[in-house]
């Protein structure tokens, strides 16, 4: 009896660091989609480059996502077998409205910017932030998704694979700089800024989807 009391205490143990970890990653998304906020929108005003400005917007949108994802694995914690309360599914709706506005507006003041021959300053901060978003991403799905396997939980495993939609954004935010920065035409920060709506509307769509309690979209938007 002892050997399966000190079996099972371990076992125990195992899933409290692991749960540990996860809530860790959550909060290391939080804080870092907080700070690419602040230095993507400010660059983005500085140089008048719409497409980082959007990113920066978007990562404010993903902190209220990622909010919810902390407080859900704080409540798996305690209780494995706990459901998503009505906290996360607000958080989820609230966040789901937030990307249509952003991609509305996005799509608008490109519209703007593209008929008016607007052309930002600089991407070259577009670029540095992209690469730095891209490599964080990377580090975020793969310790997610090494940690929602060991759990066994399809949650963690579903905030990973929407983790992906962040490293998509990435790319097109680096495609869109490199872009500008090599030729000087400004319609392909609009276009990236076309691109980065396209992503939020999709983002949008997924919260609500999952606010109903729906499987996570991002593998399929993936391979769209």
């Amino acid at each position: 009896m002892e050997i399966f009391a000190t079996a099972s205490s371990q076992i125990t143990q195992r899933k409290l660091t692991q749960y540990k970890r996860a809530s860790m990653l959550a909060q290391i998304t939080v804080f870092y989609n907080l700070i690419e906020g602040m230095v993507s929108v400010f660059f983005g005003v500085e140089d008048e480059t719409l497409s980082l400005l959007g990113f920066g917007i978007d990562s404010f949108v993903e902190v209220l996502s990622g909010i919810g994802i902390w407080n859900m694995v704080r409540q798996m914690r305690h209780n494995p077998d706990v459901s998503p309360g009505l906290f996360e599914k607000k958080a989820l709706q609230i966040t789901g409205t937030s990307f249509y506005i952003l991609g509305a507006s996005l799509l608008v003041t490109a519209g703007i910017t593209l008929y008016q021959g607007h052309r930002p300053e600089t991407t070259f901060w577009g670029i540095v932030i992209a690469v730095i978003s891209i490599f964080t991403m990377w580090a975020l799905i793969y310790f997610k998704v090494k940690v929602g396997k060991q759990l066994n939980s399809d949650a963690i495993l579903e905030d990973a694979n929407c983790t992906k939609a962040c490293l998509c954004l990435s790319f097109t935010l680096l495609l869109a700089s490199v872009g500008f920065e090599l030729t000087g035409i400004g319609g392909i920060d609009s276009i990236g800024a076309v691109l980065i709506a396209i992503f939020s509307f999709r983002e949008g769509r997924e919260s609500f989807e999952k606010s109903r309690g729906e499987s996570c979209d991002c593998d399929r938007s993936k391979s769209a």
